[in-house]
């Protein structure tokens, strides 16, 4: 399906509050895994546009059709719609927050139960290029075009400066978009620069060769903390690893390294997230991997 409207936002949470704000209505709430950027990361943003976040659990960052079609059937056999909030639209990240991947399937039945329900789907792009060129990711571009409502292509973590390239693919719900995005100030007045940057990356495929190498050097890193018995806490394809180490192990690394501390596991073990990027170099992973192997 073509796209029938591209839209350049400065950053990814003003992508996805107005994206929602401008496309429920005020009874209406969205639905998200637990772990979503929107429930865990923004600040309250979709509440202060005045919607509801229906959280529910995860399964290693995803949320399942029957998930969300067991949400929706309990609001329309509740006996007491107009009291609750109606679930409108689905937020899911490609990639997760723990750095796994929709499958075409899983997508595919998402896109059918919000299409049953009325419902808008909506993919956050954030770091849409390290999911696409991942290995044994089934998924492209088009595929997000021909089963989601609204994706976003991810700039500011994938090369660009900063920036996110919103794609709505529904003719129907383009109506005074760009309305919604002066009102919460996310029209950039020289947004020609944010155009000039995706235009850089993608006409020649630098976009998906720069976050595809980075997945590859995020799964060599994690093979060298296997071959020292590291487990990680869920397996990612992509470029970001979730590493369950000793608090000792963590110590040693964070006297040369930057990572998120995740929280702890248990009394000695600590979860930490490990990062590659489109700008990570060769030779900082051989050196990583070097000192994981002496650890």
């Amino acid at each position: 399906m073509p796209a029938r409207k591209v839209y350049f936002f400065p950053g990814a949470t003003q992508a996805n509050f107005v994206t929602i704000s401008a496309l429920l209505g005020s009874c209406d709430s969205v639905i998200c895994a637990d772990t979503g950027h929107i429930n865990c990361h923004e600040c309250a943003s979709i509440e202060n546009t005045g919607h509801k976040i229906v959280a529910l659990p995860h399964h290693d960052g995803k949320i399942t059709a029957d998930q969300i079609e067991g949400e929706v059937q309990a609001y329309y056999n509740s006996g007491e719609a107009e009291y609750l909030t109606r679930p409108s639209l689905v937020y899911i990240s490609f990639t997760t927050e723990y750095g796994t991947l929709y499958t075409k399937a899983e997508l595919t039945a998402i896109s059918e139960v919000c299409r049953k329900y009325h419902m808008y789907l909506f993919v956050d792009g954030a770091r849409m290029g390290y999911g696409l060129g991942a290995d044994g990711n089934d998924l492209t571009l088009a595929d997000f075009g021909r089963l989601a409502d609204v994706f976003y292509i991810g700039g500011t973590k994938c090369g660009a400066f900063f920036g996110e390239a919103l794609v709505l693919t529904d003719a129907g719900i383009d109506r005074r978009f760009k309305a919604h995005m002066k009102q919460f100030g996310a029209v950039l007045a020289k947004g020609w620069i944010l155009g000039l940057q995706f235009y850089t990356l993608l006409h020649d495929g630098t976009y998906f060769a720069i976050t595809k190498r980075a997945d590859e050097y995020a799964v060599r890193i994690r093979q060298a903390f296997r071959q020292k018995g590291i487990e990680e806490l869920v397996v990612s394809p992509t470029n970001q690893q979730f590493i369950i180490l000793s608090r000792a192990q963590a110590q040693a690394l964070e006297s040369k390294y930057i990572f998120e501390a995740m929280g702890p596991v248990d009394d000695d073990h600590v979860c930490v997230r490990v990062c590659t990027s489109w700008s990570t170099k060769a030779e900082e992973v051989d050196q990583l991997v070097a000192d994981i192997l002496n650890l």
